[in-house]
């Protein structure tokens, strides 16, 4: 048994922000895809994310595993040095981008990432979180302060404690592996999308039967009241017989 990659991507300003911060990257040559959400608040968050993904789409093809992680994050850390020194020169406090990255290698995924922006797999109709959001108030689940339904609602839920280009962060990458297996459904998103629809919502629009998934998302995170950018890619593992 073989397997082919299918991917959809899709992202919108949304229905408050006059501006999308939000950028992507859909290489499914690459095996790779990103979704980078310029941090809010930030001076140019969409100079952020695009210089962000704009670095992994030049990535060259034929690589292996290790090279490919090592160069992701050679790039990822020359755009945090290039981020910060133009935030000096604009004089602004920072300018900054959540990421997250999937790379499928082989039977096996990487995800790396910054930030509250989030990793899905949907696996025989179960879903899993594959992130952990670096988050104000991620630190007070882990530290068995709030729930995660409480976590959801409250009202420093978009305070990030990472970023790339963030003055105080070092640019690091968190990283997670696994298998990939025939039948997979992955889901990258930014926040607009996972702060409005629950892991109910997520699974339910993941198991249906539409023409772009990840469209279907972002409309359904706008239906749902989402007052951010909304970006989605759905990544799919289709087993091919040979």
């Amino acid at each position: 048994m073989t397997t082919v990659i299918r991917s959809f991507a899709a992202t919108d300003t949304g229905r408050v922000r006059k501006h999308n911060e939000d950028a992507y990257a859909d290489c499914t040559n690459l095996g790779l895809w990103a979704v980078a959400d310029g941090a809010g608040g930030h001076a140019a968050g969409e100079v952020a994310s695009a210089m962000l993904v704009d670095a992994l789409k030049t990535m060259p093809l034929g690589l292996g595993q290790d090279e490919s992680l090592a160069e992701m994050r050679a790039r990822i850390t020359e755009v945090h040095v290039a981020l910060r020194g133009e935030a000096q020169k604009r004089g602004a406090d920072a300018m900054a981008s959540t990421i997250v990255i999937l790379l499928v290698h082989g039977a096996q995924y990487l995800a790396l990432w910054a930030g509250d922006s989030r990793i899905y797999v949907l696996r025989d109709g179960m879903l899993r979180q594959i992130t952990r959001d670096h988050s104000f108030v991620q630190g007070l689940v882990d530290a068995g302060v709030l729930t995660e339904a409480q976590a959801e609602r409250h009202p420093q839920s978009n305070v990030i404690t990472r970023a790339i280009g963030a003055p105080e962060d070092s640019g690091e990458l968190d990283l997670v592996t696994g298998a990939v297996l025939a039948g997979d459904r992955f889901l990258l998103c930014s926040d607009g999308v996972n702060k409005v629809l629950d892991a109910r919502s997520i699974t339910q629009a993941l198991m249906a039967h539409h023409e772009n998934p990840a469209q279907t998302m972002i409309e359904l995170a706008m239906q749902s009241g989402s007052r951010d950018n909304v970006t989605a890619i759905v990544v799919d593992i289709l087993p091919v017989r040979d």
